[in-house]
This record gives C-alpha cells, sequence and structure tokens, in this order.
C-alpha cells in the first residue's frame, strides 16, 4: 500500500476545536462562490434524466463494485445533496478530485449538465424521516469529536450543515474508508485522491488506517438517505 501520509496521533500540534472556526468560515466562503457562480443555472432533474447514460452502468446497479485504487462499493448517490453531487462533477472535470473514470465522464460536462444530473439523482430517492442514530462506541465517538464531524454533516450525519456537504450516515462503509484515505493521499504524483483543504486539515496526519476504518464501518451502518436506485434495465 502507498505512503499515504498518516502519521500517529500524538503528531498532531494543533487541535482540532482551534480550527474549527477557520474550517466552518472556509466551508461558508465556497458555498457563496459557488452560488454566485451558479446563479444563471437552472437545475432540471427531468433534464438530467436524460443525461445519465454515463451514470447507471456503476450507481444504477446495486453493490457495483470499482477495483481502483482497491475494490470498494460505488457510492450510493440517489437521494444525495445535488448542492454537493454538482460540486464533485465540477472537482472531477477540473481535476482536484482524481479518479480517472469519473474524470472522464465529467470532463464533456457543461455547468448546465451537471446541475441537472445532480438535481435528478438529489430527487431520485426521497428523504426519510430522521431515525434514531445508535450512540457510537467510546474509543469511535473519541475520533468523531476531535474532528468535530457533527458540526458539519449534523447530529445523525444525514443533515449537513449546508448542501456542499454530503449526507454520509448510511454510505457503503468500504466507500467511505477509500473516501477518507483519499484525503490523506499525496495531493501530486498519483491518480487518486481528493484536494478538499478543510477535510484534509481532518483527516491527514490525525488518524491511523485502523482509526480510518472504524469510523466509516460505523458511519456505514447508521440509517441514512442516501441509496442505490437501480434501474430497470438492471434489476433481476
Amino acid at each position: 500500500m502507498p505512503n499515504l501520509g498518516l502519521k500517529n496521533i500524538e503528531s498532531c500540534t494543533v487541535p482540532m476545536k482551534k480550527l474549527l472556526p477557520a474550517i466552518l468560515a472556509s466551508f461558508a466562503a465556497i458555498g457563496l462562490a459557488n452560488t454566485a457562480q451558479a446563479a444563471d443555472i437552472v437545475p432540471n432533474a427531468q433534464a438530467g434524466a436524460g443525461k445519465i447514460a454515463m451514470c447507471v452502468g456503476c450507481h444504477g446497479i446495486a453493490h457495483y463494485r470499482t477495483a481502483f485504487p482497491e475494490v470498494y462499493q460505488v457510492p450510493k448517490i440517489a437521494g444525495q445533496s445535488a448542492t454537493y453531487l454538482q460540486a464533485a462533477l465540477k472537482e472531477y472535470k477540473e481535476g482536484t478530485r482524481k479518479f480517472a473514470t469519473m474524470q472522464a465522464i465529467a470532463a464533456p460536462l457543461s455547468e448546465q449538465d451537471m446541475a441537472d444530473i445532480a438535481a435528478y439523482y438529489s430527487q431520485q430517492a426521497p428523504a426519510r424521516a430522521p431515525a434514531t442514530v445508535p450512540a457510537p462506541s467510546p474509543v469511535v465517538k473519541a475520533m468523531l469529536d476531535k474532528a468535530n464531524c457533527v458540526s458539519c454533516h449534523g447530529a445523525n450525519f444525514s443533515t449537513p450543515l449546508d448542501g456542499s456537504m454530503p449526507k454520509i450516515a448510511g454510505q457503503h462503509p468500504d466507500y467511505l474508508y477509500a473516501a477518507l484515505k483519499a484525503y490523506a493521499a499525496p495531493e501530486t504524483g498519483v491518480a487518486y485522491g481528493r484536494s478538499n483543504p478543510v477535510m484534509r486539515s481532518l483527516i491527514n496526519g490525525q488518524y491511523s488506517l485502523a482509526e480510518l476504518r472504524q469510523i466509516a464501518d460505523y458511519l456505514g451502518h447508521l440509517p441514512g438517505d442516501v441509496q442505490t436506485v437501480s434501474e430497470s434495465r438492471f434489476r433481476k
């Protein structure tokens, strides 16, 4: 396995609580910038339904797996925030989120295309009634508290602070683990990884791989809104 730059917890010199105000301010600035840039784009979910031919082969098949950079289930995106999905597609298009298949799919998409596809998937699975979230073990709770995850993703991890942040409750645990590791991947010289500065500051060097897996397992087994809605051509 390549060196992901994960260090011992003791190497962290800046408490997460001191970083939190700056982190939240960064999220707010990103959200405002995205809103301003997309002011003339009106998402159309119906139009999006006609633009997902390249999406359904992975995201329309339950438990479909990718094999790079390791084997894990592709994320559930039905019911995810449209703002987050649109931002993720834009990151793939710009190369700040690296994954060859998704970068190739996003490359030809216009801003309107991305908005329409995001609107389609956000409406594909209606939000469910809030569910009681099982309490984590003391060990996992300490890990979540260290990065103050609930301050951005919500107390039940399905009600993010704003739409630019994903719903993560009920997402595939193996995908969450791969995503968390991607924030610790080197920013250059690799064909995978994510450059979001907020998440990189929270993840990189703060947790061991074993701890990231424990966090992913807990979040992935929570009740959540995100789903994989099988396309009719793939249903058995």
